[in-house]
């Protein structure tokens, strides 16, 4: 039996499948959840990965991988590849005043920020 497995690194949690190639089926799973918030340590969405991947059995006996995240969520690293600050997720409004701002001159959509805020 082939087993596949997708991971699904979303706002609120970490989830792994492994299914059989053949017929789709799931085999096993596993999860972990995210810490609550709209700024989060990255290293923590690291650690829940690791855990769903525990969960679901490993994935040594996986021939394949599909990995899908979240969007919008920039992680900041330093130049040797370690994050240097918390990661602001894509529902976070804290930056709105400054999103404003930069749009104030111009006309929606405005081809400076592409975003005109909440």
């Amino acid at each position: 039996m082939t087993l596949i497995a997708g991971i699904d690194s979303s706002t609120q949690s970490c989830k792994v499948e492994v299914r059989n190639l053949d017929t789709g089926d799931l085999v096993r799973e596993g999860r972990a959840p995210h810490p609550p918030g709209t700024i989060v340590d990255p290293n923590v969405w690291w650690d829940a990965l690791l855990t769903a991947v525990d969960r679901a059995g490993g994935l040594d006996d996986v021939a394949a991988l599909s990995v899908s995240g979240q969007q919008h969520t920039p992680i900041f690293l330093d130049r040797d590849g370690d994050v240097v600050c918390d990661s602001p997720l894509w529902n976070d409004t804290g930056s709105y005043p400054q999103v404003s701002a930069l749009n104030e001159p111009f006309p929606w959509p405005s081809s400076t920020t592409g975003s005109r805020g909440a």
